[in-house]
């Protein structure tokens, strides 16, 4: 499963949407807003995405993960919109009947979605000043 939502992630339903009983390992990863980025205070982030080039961005990213690794299922959802501290920003399930193969699958998920999908973010500062962050990435 592939989503870009404007809604919450609910991190179980994640985890559950892999779940497979020839899976003994399901890992998952949850990106949060965080309250500092460097020295800066952060009040909310703002996600903004190009949804048809992310949306295939990420399926090369599971196709990658396919012919790497031996696993069962993978779901990536990203959230678009503004996100205030604490809330999942990203969410990231593999299962695979090892627990080596979807630690491996979850973190080459993330890092390559954070290379190669069109999706960019906007720091909110207390002052009300917003902050592009890598303003310069080119997909």
């Amino acid at each position: 499963m592939v989503r870009l939502t404007r809604e919450p992630i609910d991190h179980v339903a994640l985890t559950e949407a892999v779940r497979h009983p020839n899976c003994g390992a399901v890992v998952t990863f949850l990106g949060t807003v965080r309250d500092i980025t460097g020295d800066e205070v952060t009040v909310a982030l703002e996600y903004e995405a190009y949804p048809p080039m992310a949306e295939r961005k990420i399926l090369e990213i599971i196709e990658e993960i396919r012919s790497r690794w031996r696993i069962g299922e993978v779901t990536m959802i990203h959230r678009l919109g503004r996100l205030d501290v604490g809330e999942i920003s990203v969410g990231i399930a593999v299962s695979s009947p090892h627990r080596a193969e979807a630690f491996a699958a979850c973190q080459h998920a993330i890092e390559r979605l954070k290379e190669v999908v069109p999706i960019w973010k906007k720091d909110l500062a207390p002052s009300g000043e917003a902050i592009w962050q890598h303003p310069d990435r080119v997909i």
